[in-house]
């Protein structure tokens, strides 16, 4: 068995809102003790990471008709709970800015800044006609598939899934 390393790897299979907050806001606090952070962005996880602006570009109707349906986008995530047709997502927005809690785009690019690998699965992207040049926002990792995972994983002390 590998030795563990001060070391955090997250996977990141929920695209809701406040599961985002939850992992940016664990893995910006490790990165500031000082241990090194991977995040894998998988499923719904990867709206997370996707662009804000712009199309995605896939090929075949089904993966077209996906994506359509599937923007993403951290502007678009909604809350897992009480979202309230949007109400819920706008106030947790709001309350947020009220106390000068970043928001999850600050979050994402500190997250960035500290050295946080954010790391989308290549086998979901294949399945969703998801693109690494088209469908993410700038400065994110190469695609990597599960036994990039599991061997980050193998060597942190602690692994999480949200």
């Amino acid at each position: 068995m590998a030795d563990e390393k001060d070391k955090l790897t997250i996977v990141m299979f929920s695209g809701d809102l406040d599961h985002a907050l939850a992992g940016f806001s664990l893995a910006t606090t490790a990165a500031s003790m000082g241990m090194e952070v991977s995040m894998f962005f998988t499923y719904w996880g990867l709206n997370i990471i996707k662009k804000n602006e712009g199309k995605i570009r896939s090929k075949g109707l089904m993966k077209k008709m996906l994506n359509f349906m599937n923007r993403g986008g951290s502007k678009r995530l909604k809350l897992s709970r009480l979202n309230m047709f949007g109400l819920g997502t706008w106030m947790m927005k709001k309350l947020m800015k009220d106390i000068n809690y970043p928001s999850l785009d600050e979050m994402i690019t500190m997250a960035q800044e500290m050295g946080v690998k954010l790391v989308p699965c290549s086998i979901t992207c294949n399945l969703m006609g998801l693109s690494e040049k088209d469908a993410f926002r700038e400065h994110i990792a190469s695609l990597a598939g599960a036994a990039f995972f599991l061997n980050e994983a193998r060597e942190s002390k602690i692994t999480l899934f949200i």
